[in-house]
């Protein structure tokens, strides 16, 4: 089993929306830190979002706060990311990855992922 699968990816026009999911082994979700990255061509890749799923701890990047929300769903073992108001710079492959030994005070988008998914694309345009 991967332990990470990305799904949710797509097309929509600026302003839009799209949940983007993360659906996690077992070992890849308990009690982990989950967090969402991108990468657009040309650019360096930056975290997005990021949950402890024991917890809830959240971490969000700047270009991100108040439009992007990371969800959990523990019955499922799926991290979601809810992207709203989705602008053009938003266009990016998006990945999910995890970190099972960061700890609750370690989450964040500077843990050091160790797994990571194959990727979903996200292509915002009018």
């Amino acid at each position: 089993q991967e332990p990470l699968v990305e799904s949710g990816g797509g097309s929509v026009q600026p302003g839009g929306s799209l949940r983007l999911s993360c659906a996690a082994s077992k070992y890849a979700y308990s009690s982990s830190c989950v967090g969402w990255f991108r990468q657009a061509p040309g650019k360096e890749r930056e975290g997005v979002a990021s949950i402890y799923t024991d917890g809830g701890r959240t971490d969000y990047a700047d270009s991100v706060q108040g439009r992007f929300t990371i969800l959990q769903d523990n019955a499922k073992n799926t991290v979601y990311l809810q992207m709203n108001d989705l602008k053009l710079e938003d266009t990016a492959m998006y990945w999910c990855a995890a970190d099972p030994w960061a700890g609750y005070r370690g989450c964040s988008l500077a843990a050091d992922y160790n797994y990571w998914g194959q990727g979903t694309q996200v292509t915002v345009s009018s």
